[in-house]
């Protein structure tokens, strides 16, 4: 059994409260628009770290961390990237991809918008966390934890870190 944290747009923010979680996942993982590569820094010392680049991130990101990034763990198929959108309203770019080949959990960002959907089409779960960090339109921080076990996705929580004015 593993403990993940996901999260997403964290657009160069960390804080205790976020640390505080990812102490106690097996991994992390971001969905992109890390911002500074100190926050990733910060994240990978802490646990070990899975990320994507979104389209805020630069150079120095984007040489780190893959736009997409397809991995198995504990017997469950993962495809993260940044913009991916939603069962439906798949992006252009990876639409005919994930028709072809659907992952068990299918892991998004970019619209900072926290959604946890099945797809009964394609036989997939897809998260999309929400924003982490400060900067955008969202009202209230989110990340997600959740276990993953013998091929199943367990024990799934939303956790708000703040409410923002």
């Amino acid at each position: 059994m593993k403990k993940i944290v996901l999260l997403s747009d964290s657009h160069s923010y960390v804080d205790d409260q976020i640390l505080k979680h990812v102490a106690l996942a097996d991994e992390v993982w971001h969905a992109g628009d890390i911002g500074d590569i100190k926050v990733a820094d910060k994240l990978k010392a802490i646990a070990p770290l899975r990320a994507v680049y979104g389209n805020i991130d630069d150079k120095t990101v984007r040489a780190e961390y893959p736009l997409d990034l397809h991995f198995t763990l504990e017997g469950v198929s993962v495809w993260m990237t940044h913009i991916g959108g939603y069962p439906n309203k798949y992006n252009q770019r990876i639409r005919e991809a994930i028709a072809k080949k659907p992952p068990k959990l299918f892991i998004s960002g970019h619209s900072h918008i926290l959604k946890v959907q099945y797809d009964q089409k394609l036989n997939l779960l897809h998260m999309n966390p929400g924003a982490v960090g400060k900067h955008g339109f969202h009202k209230v921080r989110t990340l997600l934890r959740f276990h993953i076990d013998k091929g199943e996705i367990k024990n799934l929580e939303v956790v708000e870190l703040e409410t923002r004015k």
